[in-house]
């Protein structure tokens, strides 16, 4: 086997471009002597709402329990549904569960991979609360219909984007629909930090302050506590290197489009179901598809390309639901999506070159195991 010529992602490009910018904010942070919810926090978050379209940004430890915090501050809770796609990563599943509510997957019908309000109709019951739509890969869902069946139904809508930062839905962000949107700064994120990261982005006022209050162990105010809050603090490090490279996002975001553009124009007919939006992506992946894919990505690895596989089990199946009754469920299209994608290199720091051996290696694995 060969090694690795062009890895999957490379996160250390991104701080040798930043590296000045990067240490800068670091220092001024250690320098500050103040670590915890202070003014870089602060500023990131004027700077990310501000990014998004939206009134008020909420920094938190991590994208699950940005979900996680939005629907308990929401009041979803134990005897609720909430409709979440069969087709993601588990943290959509586990945000619901946490808060006592139930997941009620469904599955893509329109689109290869999203979910759409057509299919969320026919899920919805007496007891629904809430729809979570995922912007998978870094596609947003259709959420002006999301949006108007929410309305319709008297339903919370939250949209998870932990894969869409800067995504846009016609002449508005993703962020400036539904209830509220929350997001990951995990480090491979298209928005990432150095460490895990999160927040909440909403227009809703009385929102966000349940949500201050809830990330910081339920308190406004020193040693009064209101809710029964948790510690999900973004701390002041990551929110400084956040706000620098939250400066270059719609750059790294076009570096990403324009990857995309050349898978889509080089490795059309080669047997592979290439992605396809309709409106705007911010390819946090490019995912195709292959009845063959274990074979496609071992080739790949052969070649020095590396690949992931997201995801490889559906969320029904894992044992975290092993004793909750979507297990029994039969969900055909999250079935054939874990076995049949592949996600290929689209990282914004990607050059030209390893672009093209990309392109090579795919060609060459489709065409030899077509022989």
């Amino acid at each position: 086997m060969s090694a690795a010529v062009v890895p999957f992602l490379d996160l250390r490009a991104a701080s040798r471009e930043l590296e000045a910018e990067q240490r800068a904010a670091i220092e001024r942070v250690v320098a500050s002597g103040w670590y915890v919810l202070g003014p870089e926090v602060e500023r990131f978050e004027h700077a990310f709402a501000e990014h998004a379209g939206v009134e008020h940004a909420i920094g938190v430890g991590n994208g699950l329990d940005a979900l996680r915090l939005t629907l308990e501050a929401l009041g979803i809770g134990a005897g609720d549904d909430v409709i979440v796609p069969s087709h993601t990563f588990v943290a959509t599943w586990l945000a619901v569960a946490a808060t006592g509510a139930r997941p009620v997957p469904v599955e893509p019908a329109s689109h290869p991979f999203l979910i759409d309000a057509a299919a969320v109709t026919a899920a919805i019951t007496p007891r629904t609360a809430a729809i979570v739509p995922v912007h998978l890969y870094g596609e947003p869902a259709d959420l002006p219909s999301l949006e108007d069946l929410a309305a319709r139904h008297g339903l919370a809508l939250v949209a998870d984007a932990a894969q869409a930062h800067g995504a846009r839905v016609g002449d508005r962000t993703a962020a400036a629909h539904g209830d509220a949107a929350t997001w990951s700064f995990y480090p491979a994120k298209n928005l990432g930090a150095l460490g895990d990261g999160g927040a909440v982005t909403t227009n809703d006022a009385a929102l966000a302050a349940r949500l201050r209050r809830l990330r910081n162990y339920g308190s406004d105010v020193k040693y009064v506590h209101v809710d029964a809050g948790v510690n999900s603090r973004l701390d002041e490090v990551q929110a400084a290197v956040l706000g620098v490279r939250l400066a270059v996002l719609e750059t790294w975001n076009d570096r990403r489009r324009r990857i995309a553009a050349r898978y889509a124009a080089d490795l059309s007919g080669l047997g592979l179901e290439l992605p396809a939006p309709a409106g705007d992506h911010v390819w946090h992946l490019y995912v195709v598809r292959s009845a063959d894919r274990d074979g496609l990505a071992g080739a790949l690895r052969d070649a020095g390309i590396g690949t992931l596989v997201h995801y490889p089990i559906p969320c029904h199946r894992q044992l975290a639901f092993a004793g909750n009754d979507v297990a029994g469920l039969e969900l055909p299209a999250a079935a054939r999506l874990a076995r049949e994608v592949l996600s290929l290199p689209i990282g914004p720091h990607l050059d030209d070159a390893a672009v093209g051996r990309v392109i090579d290696a795919v060609a060459a694995a489709t065409t030899a195991r077509a022989a």
